[in-house]
């Protein structure tokens, strides 16, 4: 029996010609490297580097009063949001538990219709798109469209990301500030098609994701690589991500973990009904059963998804590790993990289990890295 053939962005021939390794992920065939994951970890905390992000899910929404719609669905309050900006949220089940998380942005309204875009990860794309489907196809006048398979998404990060992308638009960068977004044209070279632009990202730095169609996609990549930026794979974006303590779902996340759980209380502000509200409700009044933590190792030793975390004299595992590396910035292990709520403290001494040897760890604020200013 054959198995399902990977998907491809389309940017894979550029990444192939670059000497790109390959990694299968969730469901695509990705470069995990180019030059190696610490050279352009570090391209990106000092210079920059670009990733292609194509494989995530790119979902548009029309529709009159649409955000209202919206704030009976999420834990987010999504009505102090003006047009422009953007908010990273959860889509929640009755349980309570993360069906995903993704950012909504809100663009100006049209023809007296609000106009939404939002990403989403690519391994949860259908089961996203489904659920948004089943709660706001009912409304008249919702439109739903996806564009994942139309658009390429790329992100631009580093703190010489803004002079790095600002040559290939028309429009200035600067005013741009963190999660807001606009409608750019692209200069000489480019279709002419409006070109989105937002400050986010995922690796902890300044930053941009760039999404436009296929046509200007791979051109915007092929003037980056001229310019000499670094492209940046899989590798590095998940050291980087983990560095910053940002979450990667189905790993740190999934349906059956509660935003109070893993450390994302502060979306849960939504004053009116929403969906898994009465179960957050319930988790917060009957005690939260576990948490996530960051924790620091304190020996040379690397933690891995999947280790069990031990207390000092505990005759059985306190949690598990749900990701974990060797920081490149910081030079010593690192990892996020769930743990009874008595070893959640900054300081609390851990033990994790590797190869059946308990090595030495502390509990410590996150993020483990923040940028120089």
């Amino acid at each position: 029996m054959s198995s399902t053939p990977l998907q491809r962005t389309p940017l894979f021939a550029l990444h192939r010609a670059l000497g790109a390794r390959f990694v299968p992920f969730s469901g695509w065939e990705m470069p995990v490297q180019y030059q190696g994951v610490v050279a352009e970890h570090r391209a990106v905390r000092e210079k920059v580097g670009v990733f292609d992000i194509s494989h995530m899910g790119k979902f548009t929404l029309w529709g009159p009063e649409l955000g209202s719609q919206l704030n009976r669905l999420l834990p987010t309050d999504l009505r102090p949001l003006p047009a422009g900006s953007g908010r990273y949220t959860v889509l929640l089940n009755p349980q309570g538990g993360i069906v995903d998380d993704v950012i909504f942005y809100q663009h100006p309204p049209q023809v007296e219709r609000e106009h939404w875009s939002v990403i989403v990860n690519a391994a949860t794309r259908q089961k996203d798109w489904d659920w948004l489907h089943q709660h706001l196809s009912g409304i008249p006048g919702v439109n739903l469209q996806d564009h994942s398979d139309t658009r390429v998404l790329l992100a631009v990060q580093g703190p010489e990301a803004e002079p790095a992308l600002q040559p290939y638009l028309r429009g200035s960068l600067v005013d741009l500030g963190r999660f807001q977004h606009g409608q750019f044209k692209g200069k000489e070279g480019f279709s002419g098609e409006a070109i989105f632009v937002a400050r986010t990202g995922y690796t902890g730095e300044d930053g941009f994701e760039v999404m436009l169609n296929l046509e200007d996609g791979i051109f915007l990549w092929e003037q980056l690589m001229q310019a000499g930026v670094q492209p940046c794979g899989l590798g590095c974006r998940d050291t980087l991500r983990l560095e910053a303590a940002l979450h990667l779902y189905g790993q740190d996340m999934d349906e059956t973990t509660t935003p109070l759980e893993a450390g994302l209380a502060w979306l849960v502000n939504n004053p009116g009904d929403y969906i898994g509200k009465l179960a957050l409700e319930a988790q917060r009044n009957q005690g939260i059963p576990r948490r996530l933590v960051g924790f620091r190792m304190l020996e040379r030793a690397i933690p891995r998804t999947g280790y069990a975390i031990w207390a000092a004299g505990s005759s059985d595992p306190i949690g598990r590790v749900t990701s974990g590396t060797h920081s490149p910035s910081l030079g010593y292990g690192i990892g996020l993990g769930y743990v009874n709520p008595d070893w959640t403290k900054v300081g609390s001494r851990l033990e994790i289990e590797i190869r059946g040897q308990h090595w030495p760890a502390e509990v410590v604020k996150r993020p483990f890295y923040r940028p120089q200013a």
